[in-house]
C-alpha cells in the first residue's frame, strides 16, 4: 500500500488521523447496527446480534471475518491515537506547541538534479561536474535541514532531534570536528548522513586546483577513517566555488554540491529569494553554534526552524532520500 502523506497543518493528525476517524465511524456504524436489533414489533422478532452473527457464519464463511476485522481496525485506530499523543508530549517537552509534520515516503524515482541556472561553471555539463543547487525539484511540501562546520557539540541537540525524529544532514570540516569525532559518530549512529565540508573551511576559489583537491579529497580520507564512508555530497565553504572546485570534487568521488536557499539562526531567518518565503524542496542552512556566537542554543534554533516550517505546512525530509 502506498504511504499516505501527512503534510496538512495538523501534522500527524492529518492523513493518519483520517484513518482514525474512519475507523471510529466504522465502529459506530457496527455498534449502531447491532443496537438496532432490539426494540418492539418487527424489530423484536429479529434474532439477537450474537445469534444473527452465528447464523450467518454457518451459511457465509466471509461473515466470520467481519467482527475480527472491525476489532483489528479499532485496535489500529487506538495505536494511532496513542502514537500521536506521545508525539505531542515529546513536542511539548521541547517547547513546541505543534507536532512537526511527517514527511512523505522517499520518492521511488529520484528527481533529476541539475545545476541551478546562474550557478553553473564553464563546461559544466561537458565535463560532468557535480551540480550546485539550492532547491531539489519536487512537488512534495518538504524542506531539507543542513548543518555546517561542527564547532558546537551540544548533546541536547542530538537528544532533541532524535526525540522529535527530525532528519538533517551534517557537512563537516575536520579542523572543527577533530577534537570530538565521537560526537559525530553518535550522530551517524542515529541515522544522520555526514558529508564533506573540507579540511579547513577555506575560501576555495583563491586556491590552486591542487590545493582545492587536497582540501576536498583530504576530508574524504578523514570521513572514511573516522566515520566509515566516503561521502558523495560536498558543500563548498561559504557557498563559494569555481570550475576547479567542482573538478576537484568530482575527482574525489563527489556527485552533488548543494548549497542553500534559506539560512536559519536563533533569532531570525535569511532568504535567498525575493519573495522571502519557503518553497517545496528548499535546502535550509544552519550551523553548529552556541551561545558564544548566537543569542541562544542549537535547540533554540531548532524551535525557530520547526515553528516556521510547521506553520507554513512543510515537513522536514532527508536530503539524501531525494538524491
Amino acid at each position: 500500500m502506498r504511504p499516505v502523506r501527512q503534510n496538512d497543518k495538523n501534522g500527524a493528525n492529518g492523513a493518519g488521523a483520517c484513518w482514525g476517524v474512519g475507523v471510529l465511524a466504522l465502529a459506530l456504524l457496527v455498534s449502531g447496527c447491532a443496537e438496532s436489533g432490539s426494540g418492539t414489533g418487527a424489530d423484536a422478532a429479529k434474532p439477537a446480534p450474537g445469534r444473527l452473527y452465528a447464523a450467518k457464519s454457518a451459511h457465509d464463511p466471509q461473515a466470520g471475518l467481519q467482527a475480527p476485522a472491525a476489532r483489528a481496525l479499532a485496535a489500529y485506530a487506538s495505536r494511532l491515537r496513542l502514537a500521536q499523543a506521545r508525539r505531542a508530549a515529546v513536542a511539548r517537552r521541547w517547547g513546541l506547541a505543534e507536532v512537526p509534520l511527517t514527511p512523505p515516503a522517499p520518492p521511488a524515482r529520484k528527481p533529476v538534479i541539475e545545476a541551478r541556472k546562474g550557478f553553473e561553471v564553464d563546461d559544466q555539463k561537458e565535463l560532468g561536474l557535480p551540480p550546485v543547487f539550492t532547491t531539489v525539484p519536487t512537488k512534495d511540501k518538504v524542506v531539507f535541514l543542513t548543518v555546517d562546520d561542527g564547532e558546537e557539540k551540544d548533546p541536547a541537540f542530538l537528544r532533541m532531534m532524535s526525540d522529535l525524529k527530525i532528519p538533517y544532514t551534517a557537512f563537516l570540516s575536520d579542523y572543527l570536528v577533530k577534537d570530538d569525532y565521537g560526537y559525530f559518530r553518535k550522530m551517524r549512529d542515529r541515522g544522520i548522513t555526514l558529508n564533506n565540508h573540507t579540511l579547513h573551511h577555506l575560501y576555495l576559489p583563491a586556491l590552486s586546483y591542487e590545493r582545492q583537491k587536497h582540501e576536498i579529497c583530504g576530508m574524504q580520507d578523514v570521513m572514511e577513517k573516522q566515520f566509515g564512508r566516503r561521502p558523495t555530497v560536498f558543500r563548498p565553504p561559504y557557498g563559494n566555488y569555481d570550475q576547479d572546485t567542482l573538478r576537484a570534487a568530482r575527482s574525489c568521488g563527489i556527485e552533488y554540491a548543494p548549497i542553500w536557499d534559506e539560512e536559519v539562526f536563533v533569532d531570525h531567518w535569511e532568504y535567498r529569494e525575493e519573495d522571502q518565503d519557503l518553497h517545496p524542496g528548499d535546502i535550509v542552512l544552519t550551523h553548529f553554534r552556541g551561545r558564544e556566537d548566537w543569542k541562544g542554543t542549537m535547540p533554540d534554533m531548532v524551535r525557530r526552524f520547526l515553528r516556521t516550517v510547521t506553520a507554513k505546512g512543510y515537513a522536514v525530509a532527508c536530503l539524501e532520500d531525494y538524491l
